[in-house]
């Protein structure tokens, strides 16, 4: 899963980068709040980590201008404040839930686990869009409409994954090349069209009903005709 990390102070930073990443997580690093409501608008990432006082826009306004832009990235707020007031005033804003400072690293993790499985339909370990069930730790795919099954490489794996937590929604081949490659990696840009293709021929393979279409001008979406 993809989280963006944002936090002013860089010793916690790549404290919180290393931590996360030990624990398998690719991680986006943001130092200012105005920066991150960028990234965050582009809809790549599965949770946010959100500091309360940073430059440029604080996490609250941050949340806060997610949200009334229709976001749903779970959004878990870091501060130092103790004060219930202070709590509430984040929660308010939109975000999921919090944890202050000094925090032990098992509870942050643990409280990290819980955020990305929120709004995600989970059924024994699987993620299930209309008739498919994806498999992201067997790199499988499964028609539960037909019984067929089929093994995915790494990458049609995470295209598959995003456009089914975004299913219905157009995503653009920026958003897509970003998800998967990075922003470090433009020079991939143009294999999102190949393996849109391979994660196509995947879908007839095991017989789903579900369709990625191609939106002129905009992007993809994964969509069922009855949905």
């Amino acid at each position: 899963m993809k989280l963006l990390l944002v936090e002013d102070e860089p010793r916690m930073a790549d404290a919180l980068r290393e931590l996360l990443r030990q624990d398998g997580y690719d991680v986006d690093w943001f130092s200012r709040g105005d920066e991150a409501l960028i990234a965050i608008r582009s809809g790549q990432y599965d949770g946010v980590i959100l500091d309360v006082m940073l430059p440029g826009l604080s996490g609250v306004e941050v949340a806060a201008q997610s949200r009334q832009a229709g976001l749903i990235t779970p959004i878990l707020m870091l501060t130092a404040k103790g004060e219930l007031d202070d709590k509430v005033l984040g929660l308010d804003a939109g975000a999921d839930d919090y944890v202050t400072k000094p925090f032990q690293p098992r509870e942050l993790l643990a409280r990290v686990r819980a955020l990305c499985r929120r709004g995600l339909p989970l059924v024994e370990d699987r993620l299930c869009a209309g008739d498919l069930a994806l498999d992201a730790k067997g790199l499988t795919l499964h028609c539960v409409a037909t019984g067929q099954s089929v093994h995915l490489s790494e990458k049609e794996c995470r295209i598959l994954e995003y456009l089914m937590v975004n299913r219905n929604r157009i995503l653009s081949k920026e958003q897509l090349a970003v998800k998967i490659w990075g922003y470090e990696n433009e020079s991939e840009y143009n294999k999102v069209e190949v393996y849109i293709s391979f994660a196509r021929k995947k879908l007839a393979f095991v017989g789903s009903s579900g369709q990625i279409r191609t939106v002129w001008g905009a992007g993809y979406e994964l969509r069922w005709e009855n949905a």
